[in-house]
Formats: structure tokens, sequence, C-alpha cells
């Protein structure tokens, strides 16, 4: 019966009994990030992709990261159309589980750039799981290599990087509303490491003008959250009615990594209508 109720619940959750659309007020094109160099994981679609168009916008180059070659290519090339430039995006093919090609990718992403450096890191990639009471020992691997061992070592390298070639830089992680909350599955245990990661990394970092931050996105109308489209936005257990879009993350994202946010050290920024840092009434905590 317990399993039955789940699933009449996530069915009424996904109807869209109402309508619900917002205006965003996205930065405009700036001078930002200008003269600026960042490497975005997981940055072919959804929080990722936002944060790679704001970030062109501002007059950064970036390079972004997949799983898949041919994906990445064909997004390069979407984004070049849309955004109207021939040059500033590049992609280059990456697991972020595989820690020993860490290195390579690094250097593979420098060598892209007309600069031949980088000076922001986007730890952006990551995969959702199960409720605790459901996870597999599989999924809890996948979920924490992805989420928290694969960030750990981006920094671990980035930062090894920038400190060695006096580099004054940023680490955005993206956390999320979970990095707060009680824990009820392996996304839920992986966020509170990457929030505890950044308050470490920054306090090592700051004496070097690396600056460490990470932004916590409540539930996102991304394709990782089943059912949810941009069309509507309805979410009736978060605080503000809906979902947050990928284009607000991306707006603080720009402002945190540019010269504006450099008193920001070690901050995790909630962006959660609420969910998280003041209820947790959007999530099931039964077992």
């Amino acid at each position: 019966m317990s399993r039955l109720k789940k699933i009449i619940r996530s069915i009424i959750r996904r109807l869209p009994i109402h309508k619900v659309s917002t205006k965003i007020v996205e930065l405009s094109p700036n001078e930002l990030l200008i003269g600026r160099s960042a490497l975005i994981t997981g940055g072919t679609r959804g929080i990722g992709l936002e944060i790679a168009k704001s970030f062109v916008k501002s007059g950064a180059t970036v390079v972004i990261t997949g799983r898949n070659q041919n994906k990445i290519d064909k997004v390069v090339s979407q984004l070049k159309q849309e955004l109207s430039i021939k040059d500033r995006i590049y992609g280059v093919e990456m697991n972020v589980k595989c820690v020993s090609d860490i290195p390579k990718v690094i250097e593979n992403t420098i060598n892209l750039l007309p600069e031949k450096k980088i000076d922001i890191l986007v730890n952006n990639a990551g995969v959702t799981g199960d409720h605790i009471a459901t996870t597999t020992e599989d999924m809890y691997n996948n979920i924490l290599d992805t989420n928290l061992k694969g960030v750990f070592f981006l920094c671990q390298h980035f930062a090894h990087y920038l400190k060695e070639k006096k580099i004054k830089g940023n680490i955005l992680n993206i956390a999320s509303s979970s990095s707060i909350r009680p824990a009820n599955s392996a996304y839920g245990v992986s966020k509170w490491g990457v929030r505890g990661l950044t308050e470490g990394l920054a306090r090592s970092l700051a004496p070097y003008g690396i600056t460490v931050n990470a932004i916590a996105p409540g539930q996102t109308a991304t394709s990782m959250m089943a059912g949810v489209s941009t069309d509507n936005i309805y979410h009736p257990k978060n605080l503000i009615g809906r979902y947050i879009l990928p284009t607000e993350i991306a707006n603080m994202a720009v402002i945190l990594v540019s010269d504006m946010g450099k008193t920001i050290i070690g901050d995790t920024i909630y962006m959660t209508g609420g969910s998280g840092n003041v209820t947790n009434e959007d999530l099931p905590y039964d077992f």
C-alpha cells in the first residue's frame, strides 16, 4: 500500500492543475566577465547550459563538458548560432567519475583557448537518485562518484593549477536545497558534502586570491525533474508556488564569479523559493 500511495502522490504532483509562468529578468549583455575563461561541467543542458549562455553574454570564453562528444559539438554549434558568435565557446568530452582523466581534460581545455588559461571552474555535472529506503549500492556509488568525488578532485586539480600559475580565479559549485535539509537520499548526502567542501576550499584558497562559493538551487525546471517543463512551473509545495528556472541560477552565477562577488567567500546562496532553508514540506520523509 505504501508503494501505491507513492505512485498516486507522484501522479497527482505532476498533474497541471494550475498553469503557472513567471517573468524572469535576465542580465543584459555586459562585460562583467570580459577576458575570463570558464570550464563548466555538465554544460550541454539545464542549469549548466544556461550558465554557459550567461557567461558568454557577459564576455567570457566558455568550455562546456559532457559525456558524448557528438552531443557536445551539436550544443556548441547551436549556442554559437543562438548567441551570434563565431568563437568563445568550445566543448570537451568528460566523465567526472573518471578521476584519472581530470589532469588531461584540464590540459586539453587550456589548449583549446586562445588565452591558454582558465580562471573559472563551475562544478555543475550531477545526477539525482532514489529515496534512502530503495537505493542500491550501485546507485549510491554512481551518485556519490558523480556529485561528490568528481567535484572533489576537479577542485583539487584546478586549485593546484591556479595556485601554481598564480591565477586569481573562481570555483563555483552547484549544490542543492538538499545540502541543508535532512538527507533522505544518496543525492542529499552528496550535496551536504559539496557544501562542506565549498567552505573548506574557500578557507584554504582565499589567501591565494581564489574565491570559492556555491549556489544551492531548489527544485528546478530542467530535464532532471520528470514531468516538469518551463511551460508550467507550478509547484504547490514550494513557498513561492513554482519551480526555480535555470536562468535565475545563471544570473547569480555571473555575479558570484565576477568582481561583484569578491567579498562573498565560502558561501552557499540558496535559490530555493524557501525549500530547504525555510521548509522541508516539498519532500517526502516516510520510509
